[in-house]
């Protein structure tokens, strides 16, 4: 490839880095603009480690023609089991452990017994050009040290030296620009994992000053697990943490697949708002969630009975009322949450539910403004003065005879849906 075309790339990758053009479209300019220039690419795959709460990594492939593999890809750990192995016989792993920093193979040559050289050379490839990018300490984010890329050609001359001249000058721009959008999705990884879904956005569109706040109506639910700190003094420490995770598992994606945003996560318990145009819609959808929760429970409990592990279930508190959403802290210690007197309210609804007996109760607040089905699937538990609250109000909850008789299908669940 000569200078200009490679200036012009160098350019090309400098500037979409910039508008943050998505990895794989990178990656399928990148080989597209070498091949116009006279580089025969027939393959390539870059990979980065990433931070998340799943996978290991991402990674992007593009070939020359159609293919039925996915341009896009994560990956799970490679510390263990099969990934490991497969980890171990690759020509990155070689390269990490004997300190190069690219590899150059001529796929005819079967005396390399590193993993996927075989499948590319069936596949028609004649060389592979390995390359692994550094991070220095300061660019380092976790377990994100590398950009890892690997390049194919079907030329049966393979990859010559002005080919590798161009590749040495060009890899290294492509892995900026790529750690530049992965970086990006760090971010909103970590948004989304600690903050929420919602507060992540609001927080990377730049609402970080402190007092930044809104007044919002919104229907909120508080839950926590019941009996948990009896049943966590009676099982091995190790099996604290992954009892509190499945609950909080069962809780968050009910939660989440009713489009709730979960705000704050307290102990055992769960702090989560619905919004919208339409309280009433609001309240319904935090309704669905609480069915989901059930349900998620009940799947979560068979699973843990037939293991042996300890089960249990969970208090839902819901309220609707006028809150404070935006940042609260000090100038370097913000949070982003909702604050005001009904959040203290719907957690002391929550509490009352033990006194009653039941696993859900709502506010008189919450059950008005819903229609006429929705206020018959409620009834009085009493009324009751709650710690911290000026007020007597009648406590609501799910009819017991609706409760029993509920089929999946059933009238309660199409009220839900509709």
């Amino acid at each position: 490839m000569e200078l200009t075309p490679r200036l012009r790339l160098m350019n090309w990758l400098v500037r979409q880095g910039l508008t943050g053009l998505p990895e794989n479209d990178l990656l399928r300019g990148f080989c597209e603009r070498c091949r116009a220039a006279g580089m025969p690419l027939s393959r390539a795959i870059v990979f980065i480690d990433t931070l998340h709460p799943i996978f290991e990594g991402r990674g992007f492939r593009w070939n020359d023609g159609e293919s039925n593999e996915a341009d896009i890809f994560e990956y799970g750990s490679t510390s263990t089991g099969e990934a490991s192995q497969t980890w171990r016989r690759s020509a990155f792993y070689h390269m990490l452990e004997n300190g190069h920093d690219e590899i150059v193979i001529d796929l005819a040559d079967t005396s390399h017994d590193f993993s996927m050289i075989g499948e590319l050379a069936e596949k028609g490839h004649k060389h592979f050009a390995a390359f692994v990018h550094r991070f220095g300490e300061a660019g380092t984010i976790g377990e994100m040290d590398c950009f890892y890329s690997y390049y194919t050609t079907r030329h049966s001359d393979g990859f010559d030296e002005s080919h590798m001249a161009a590749l040495r000058d060009l890899v290294p721009v492509l892995g900026l620009a790529i750690k530049s959008a992965a970086q990006v999705e760090i971010a909103r990884t970590l948004g989304r994992v600690y903050l929420g879904r919602d507060t992540a956005e609001q927080v990377l569109r730049g609402r970080m000053q402190r007092g930044i706040t809104e007044k919002i109506k919104a229907v909120l639910w508080y839950s926590d697990v019941r009996g948990s700190t009896a049943i966590s003094e009676r099982i091995g420490p190790d099996e604290i943490i992954p009892f509190l995770n499945d609950y909080a598992q069962a809780s968050i994606d009910a939660i989440h697949d009713a489009g709730g945003e979960v705000l704050k996560l307290i102990g055992d318990g769960v702090l989560a708002m619905f919004t919208g145009e339409n309280v009433a819609g609001a309240k319904r959808a935090a309704l669905r969630a609480e069915h989901r929760f059930r349900h998620n429970i009940r799947v979560l409990n068979d699973r843990r009975e037939n293991e042996g592990r300890p089960t249990t279930t969970a208090y839902v508190g819901l309220h609707v009322g006028q809150v404070f959403y935006g940042n609260i802290g000090s100038e370097d210690r913000l949070d982003f949450t909702v604050v005001g007197p009904a959040v203290n309210e719907v957690s002391r609804i929550a509490s009352m539910c033990a006194s009653v007996d039941r696993e859900l109760l709502t506010s008189t607040d919450f059950r008005t403004g819903l229609d006429a089905a929705g206020r018959n699937y409620l009834v009085s538990t009493g009324r009751f003065v709650l710690r911290g609250i000026g007020h007597a109000q009648d406590l609501y909850t799910l009819d017991p005879a609706i409760a029993a008789d509920e089929v999946v299908g059933g009238k309660y669940e199409r009220y839900l849906a509709s």
